[in-house]
């Protein structure tokens, strides 16, 4: 065996989404700041390409690099990886770094609680772990302020029509639309389709619908759609299918997705300070958020939300780069990468 790299890589998934999380054979990237190390990582872009396209990945993997804090009084920092983005923040795989730091000794795991300060590219946010007997119970992360942006904005999509659709930040930003408008009852066999739609419904967005986050012009674009049952009410199970680009279902409830929803029903004022409500995935599992508190980017109204959910490691893997590989980057396919097969935000 030859390999010219080696990357240790522990497995990871929350409530059904990988979320893998790098832990050696990778050196920090440059910059000052973690959003300034996202930008170096997206411009040489190599290491994403590696980590997620086949032979090593696929389209339904997220990778997660930890890498020094710059944030004062922050424990790590770490930077996500998905098929066509490198995103400023992600809920699910926020609770996936954080069991892994802590269930595999890089972080002190304390009990019956560990709060973590983790810098993201979007921001600084705190874990709250649930430990016992040595293994994190659960996760509950304060997100990033989220906000509404339109509401009911009229989309016209190829196929599908005019939809009224929102626009929010959670973290990314999202167009939300009706499931059952759609026809959609937002089960497991209608994954393909749900991946069709939401693939047509993000390209008219980011060409109908433009968006700019107020306090980083870099963050722009909507990158990630939701298609959303009806709200059931504050502490009620909302069913929602969140579809990432290129065209494929995210397995969770989806962390920033519902810290959209919530901006979203906070701006219609359905929902207030103190609130909760529970969004379940196609397959079945959890988030929980609620509304923390109220406050405003940019000048803007906007929310605090917080968001539950758990994670669990599936093993420790060290990915190869043989010198004559003819593949050392991966390559992506149609047929598998995903229903539009690309490989970045167009």
């Amino acid at each position: 065996m030859r390999a010219r790299r080696v990357i240790t890589v522990v497995g990871c998934h929350a409530g059904g989404e990988v979320g893998n999380v790098v832990v050696g054979g990778v050196l920090p990237p440059p910059g000052t700041t973690v959003f300034e190390q996202m930008q170096a990582l997206q411009r040489d872009d190599g290491l994403r390409r590696l980590l997620l396209r086949e032979p090593r990945g696929s389209v339904a993997v997220h990778a997660n690099l930890v890498v020094p804090a710059h944030g004062e009084d922050c424990d790590a920092g770490f930077i996500v990886m998905e098929p066509t983005e490198y995103p400023a923040m992600s809920g699910s795989n926020t609770i996936c770094v954080t069991t892994v730091l802590l269930e595999t000794g890089m972080l002190e795991l304390r009990e019956p609680e560990t709060v973590l300060r983790l810098e993201a590219p979007g921001g600084v946010v705190e874990a709250r772990a649930a430990c016992r007997e040595g293994r994190v119970e659960s996760v509950e992360l304060t997100n990033v302020p989220s906000f509404a942006d339109r509401l009911d904005a009229p989309l016209e999509v190829a196929g599908l029509g005019t939809l009224a659709v929102d626009v929010a930040y959670g973290g990314m930003w999202y167009a939300i639309a009706d499931a059952h408008a759609l026809g959609f009852a937002l089960e497991p066999a209608e994954a393909r389709e749900l991946s069709l739609a939401g693939e047509r419904i993000r390209a008219a967005a980011r060409e109908q619908l433009p968006c700019v986050h107020p306090e980083n012009e870099e963050i722009a674009g909507v990158s990630i759609v939701q298609l959303a049952a009806p709200w059931q009410g504050v502490g009620a199970v909302t069913r929602n299918a969140v579809v990432v680009a290129p065209g494929r279902l995210d397995r969770s409830a989806t962390g920033t997705g519902l810290s959209a929803r919530l901006a979203v029903l906070h701006a219609r004022g359905l929902m207030g300070v103190g609130a909760e409500m529970t969004h379940a995935s196609v397959l079945g599992s959890t988030f929980d958020g609620r509304i923390v508190a109220e406050t405003r980017v940019g000048g803007r109204p906007a929310i605090v939300p917080a968001i539950r959910g758990s994670a669990w490691i599936t093993g420790i893997t060290q990915l190869l780069v043989d010198p004559h590989d003819p593949f050392p980057e991966g390559y992506v396919l149609s047929d598998t990468w995903g229903v539009s097969g690309l490989d970045t935000q167009a």
